[in-house]
């Protein structure tokens, strides 16, 4: 039905479909046209391609009477259909954004649909909105005035801005073996065990593990990182209290450290996270010789994203802990791997922020 549709491709046509369909990153209809007029610039017939290609004959015929009337563009890609006009102007559409990111009428705890599209005519000549018209917009700008979350608002005084800055100097200073810098952390970790195994991945069928789950405890997680070096080290814990941070900080010194004059330690205001804690638990003599070689140097309040060790904590939790780890000798095992693994890759923390 197609004969009178001839596919001659010149050079530079052939090269721009070859570099689509290679490239990968194009739209799937779009290779898949770029596949059809290929072959039948070689002369392939329409049902070798429909079949090849996985399309009806009609498409192909399509797409080679668009490319004779048109060229490869106008093969490749639809003209823009048309619809219906956007109800909204630009100047409504910012009206509608400030409204919804304003605070709710008196008597409602926060913005709807409904009463978005009724302020909306309230408050532009509009004699009637649609709660579809209004989701659309508020989509297409990333709002949801209806949903809200629980965070913890920082007070930017002159105490914030001091250990901010503190803590920014540290990360800008070029590396000293003698004075290292090494950011300190913990994060909490639930054992997860299977009540039944799971069934392993098969082409076509995901990894299937069943719902129910049998909880083992809480461990913590101690987490080290060093500014300057691809290095960090993770302690498995039962708790974190004083005691287990004093004993992070005398391995820090004595292990991690030996040959450093002054460790200086980044760490966030958890009470736990004091000079007192090695008084707690070591003999007063034991504790002044293991601080005499920290220091201290704590983000402020409610800004731990300060802290460099927050960022390879994240990474942990996506490559090693999301997953069912049902003890605590699992767990070790686990994340002494990771920890080998990152540290011979040469893994570092590429720190962007700065004091300017």
């Amino acid at each position: 039905m197609n004969v009178r549709y001839l596919v001659t491709l010149a050079a530079e046509e052939k090269s721009e479909l070859e570099a689509l369909v290679s490239g990968g990153t194009g739209r799937v209809r779009h290779v898949k046209r770029a596949q059809i007029l290929l072959a039948a610039h070689v002369g392939v017939t329409d049902e070798q391609i429909a079949r090849s290609v996985r399309v009806s004959v009609s498409t192909v015929y399509r797409v080679k009477r668009r490319f004779v009337e048109g060229g490869v563009d106008h093969a490749l890609h639809e003209r823009q259909r048309p619809g219906a006009s956007r109800k909204l102007t630009g100047k409504q559409e910012a009206l509608l954004v400030a409204t919804a990111c304003s605070t709710p009428p008196k008597g409602r705890a926060r913005w709807t649909l409904q009463l978005l599209a009724d302020e909306l005519v309230r408050l532009t000549e509009h004699e009637d909105l649609s709660r579809e018209t209004v989701r659309r917009r508020l989509e297409e700008n990333e709002l949801k005035p209806w949903q809200q979350r629980m965070w913890c608002i920082p007070k930017v005084d002159a105490e914030y801005v001091a250990r901010m800055e503190d803590v920014l100097e540290l990360y800008a200073e070029p590396p000293d073996a003698k004075r290292p810098v090494v950011c300190f952390d913990e994060t909490p970790n639930q054992l997860i065990g299977e009540v039944r195994t799971p069934l392993p991945a098969m082409p076509g069928t995901p990894r299937r593990y069943d719902y129910e789950y049998q909880r083992n405890g809480t461990v913590n997680l101690f987490v080290l990182l060093d500014v300057h070096r691809a290095w960090r080290h993770v302690e498995v814990t039962d708790q974190r209290t004083a005691k287990d941070f004093a004993l992070q900080m005398r391995a820090l010194v004595d292990v991690h450290y030996p040959e450093a004059e002054t460790i200086r330690v980044v760490l966030d205001n958890l009470s736990t996270h004091s000079p007192g804690a090695l008084y707690e638990a070591f003999p007063p003599q034991e504790a002044r010789r293991i601080l005499k070689k920290l220091e201290f140097h704590f983000v402020p309040k409610h800004a731990s994203w300060l802290n460099m060790v927050e960022i390879e904590i994240s990474v942990l939790t996506r490559q090693c802990l999301d997953r069912r780890i049902g003890n605590k000798l699992t767990l070790k095992r686990e994340v002494a791997r990771w920890e080998r693994m990152r540290n011979k890759e040469g893994a570092r923390v590429r720190w962007r922020f700065t004091i300017d």
